[in-house]
């Protein structure tokens, strides 16, 4: 899909424009990456990677009570997303697992095996990453995980496999489709406000919706069986969490995701939608500190 600049995106990523950003900013080999390291400094890291269109923003909270918990947290804003750069690259799973590698490298954080939370598409890129690095993840957090929807005729990446009619449609209706979006994502209006507001003002920068809509075009959301189920096999002590009113990856996907991941733990959490870090982030959090402790302890002994 050929580049563009959508309507309403009247920003542009500078140097000047990140200087009163809060967070920190790295060059990587594909662009400039925002992100967050918080927590006690000789802890066990957890790395977390978001979905299709969210900030490191969204992790917050959770990051927060993680940090409280005595563990040490590094969020980012994938490419395209956030304050990162909007690159003018393929928007698929092995661009945002380079980051991932890339900046873990770069901040020192390799010496040991790190924590990895992947949500949504995020799930994803999580289950790339720990297949190209297996000895470097430690734990794997799959929370609604994107992948297992059957492709339908008259799903976006269908349409969307023609560049011509990909960028029509991302031009014509891309904010539009992307508010709906984010609108099924949690329960609580409050919070789906907040959630709005905080991704919405990203996307006042140019190259924003032509990130996502290339993503739509490159990375499936669907029919990744084989993903999860190599995942499975990898032998990661993984953690699976899903929120049971989900309505962006319903709970009918749950028992597939529990037999092809064979997690070591899994939890439905009670009255939350498709974001579960960003609702319910003391929850969450309860469920990742004690797996990532028992982990690190057969590690240590």
């Amino acid at each position: 899909m050929k580049y563009f600049v959508a309507s309403g995106e009247d920003r542009r990523l500078t140097a000047e424009a990140r200087h009163a950003m809060p967070g920190s900013f790295i060059e990587l080999s594909d662009g400039i990456t925002h992100y967050e390291l918080t927590g006690p400094e000789d802890a066990d890291v957890v790395v977390m990677a978001g979905g299709l269109t969210i900030p490191l923003f969204y992790w917050d909270s959770l990051a927060t009570e993680l940090n409280t918990r005595g563990l040490r947290t590094l969020t980012c804003s994938a490419y395209g997303r956030g304050y990162s750069d909007r690159v003018r690259a393929r928007y698929d799973e092995k661009l945002f697992a380079r980051q991932l590698a890339e900046l873990t490298d770069r901040l020192g954080l390799t010496t040991r095996p790190l924590h990895l939370v992947g949500t949504s598409m995020g799930a994803l890129v999580s289950m790339t990453y720990a297949a190209q690095h297996p000895a470097s993840v430690a734990t794997l957090t799959i929370v609604g995980p994107a992948g297992l929807a059957q492709p339908r005729l008259t799903s976006p990446h269908r349409l969307l496999r023609n560049d011509w009619l990909a960028g029509l449609i991302a031009r014509r209706r891309g904010r539009q489709i992307l508010q709906g979006h984010l609108g099924h994502n949690v329960r609580d209006p409050q919070l789906a406000a907040e959630l709005t507001e905080m991704v919405l003002d990203a996307f006042r920068f140019e190259g924003s919706l032509y990130a996502v809509f290339d993503t739509l075009q490159h990375l499936p959301v669907s029919g990744r069986e084989d993903l999860f189920r190599q995942t499975g096999a990898l032998g990661i002590p993984t953690l699976l969490l899903w929120g049971d009113q989900d309505q962006v990856t319903p709970m009918a996907h749950f028992d597939t995701a529990r037999t092809l991941l064979r997690p070591q733990q899994h939890q439905v959490i009670a009255e939350c939608g498709h974001m579960a870090p960003f609702e319910r982030p003391r929850e969450v959090a309860d469920q990742i500190a004690p797996f990532v402790a028992a982990r690190t302890e057969r590690l240590d002994s």
